[in-house]
């Protein structure tokens, strides 16, 4: 039987490569994204324009937080599983504007949950995030450490997120999974993520700004991988409420990331220093052994080979711009 999944978010770099993976598996989808204008609309367009005339595909320009949303335009689609990724993302960005970040990221995602619950809909797959864990230092983060420091309103707004997934998974038997990604890069990332902001002024002759003394270390997480860790997410059909890491359990330092981005272009960054920002944490460090037993995850894209990868991706990208 085909499955039927909603993706909100389904235009963003791991919402649209997600949909492109799941076509692949004729799967039919339906994709909600608003557009939101934290980067630009042409972006988001482009990472569709290869599958929205799939006869499987149904788009939706349309807000999480709108109540027409859910009465009207999904009113007639059966849906399976619904996999929400759609946020406002950025975790200095929600320091500045921390009421839009707890509208869009708390109130939408109740919004869904109410969705899924009239509708009985059994299956909420949730793009958490590992912020969640803020400043912890017993690495690696494992899902069993109930003690949550967030430090940004983004991060307590997944940690929000997390718990009303509990609450309805208790009350109305919703299987809810919350996914905690660490830093997803790849492919249409989104162009103020560190790696793509530092890779395009790497290869335009102009200066990186790097926050603190390059000590900082990300568990960087391939892209496939994550869609492959989300994939498990829709499948899975044992516990009622789970969250699991999904990483890499492999840490870079903000200095080794910027070595091998200067390795893989050819070309040597220059470095602007400055002070560490507020928000920020020191490290981030999957225990992924969870996700192993429930999903049979494995990243298998190591730093090196997935940088090779994301250059491909941005080379082609720039030539297109020139055309």
């Amino acid at each position: 039987m085909q499955q039927k999944i909603l993706v909100t978010g389904g235009a963003g770099f791991i919402g649209s490569t997600l949909v492109e993976s799941l076509l692949k598996e004729k799967c039919k989808v339906t994709v909600v994204d608003n557009f939101d204008s934290f980067y630009s609309k042409k972006i988001k367009e482009k990472n569709i324009a290869k599958f929205i005339q799939h006869p499987d595909i149904n788009f939706i320009e349309a807000d999480i937080q709108s109540h027409g949303l859910y009465e009207n335009l999904l009113s007639e689609i059966d849906v399976d599983v619904i996999v929400h990724l759609a946020a406002k993302a950025g975790v200095r960005p929600s320091i500045a504007d921390p009421l839009s970040y707890q509208n869009v990221n708390v109130r939408g995602t109740q919004n869904l949950l109410e969705f899924a619950r009239k509708r009985k809909i059994g299956q909420f797959v949730f793009a958490s995030s590992s912020s969640v864990y803020g400043i912890n230092d017993n690495t690696p983060w494992s899902e069993d450490d109930y003690v949550l420091k967030p430090i940004s309103p983004y991060a307590s707004t997944k940690v929000s997120g997390e718990l009303l997934g509990h609450v309805y998974s208790h009350l109305f038997g919703i299987r809810f999974l919350a996914l905690r990604f660490f830093t997803v890069y790849g492919p249409r990332q989104r162009p103020d993520l560190a790696i793509h902001k530092f890779a395009s002024a790497i290869l335009a002759g102009e200066p990186i700004t790097m926050f603190g003394d390059g000590s900082t270390k990300r568990d960087y997480t391939y892209i496939d991988d994550i869609v492959n860790g989300i994939n498990g997410a829709i499948n899975y059909k044992e516990t009622m409420y789970e969250v699991v890491n999904l990483g890499n359990s492999q840490m870079v330092s903000l200095s080794e990331m910027i070595n091998v981005l200067e390795q893989v272009f050819g070309k040597s960054a220059i470095i602007n220093n400055a002070e560490e920002q507020a928000g920020d944490v020191p490290i981030t460090f999957a225990d992924t052994a969870k996700a192993k037993r429930l999903f049979n995850y494995e990243a298998k894209t190591d730093f090196p080979d997935g940088i090779l990868k994301f250059k491909n991706w941005i080379l082609e990208k720039n030539n297109d711009l020139t055309c």
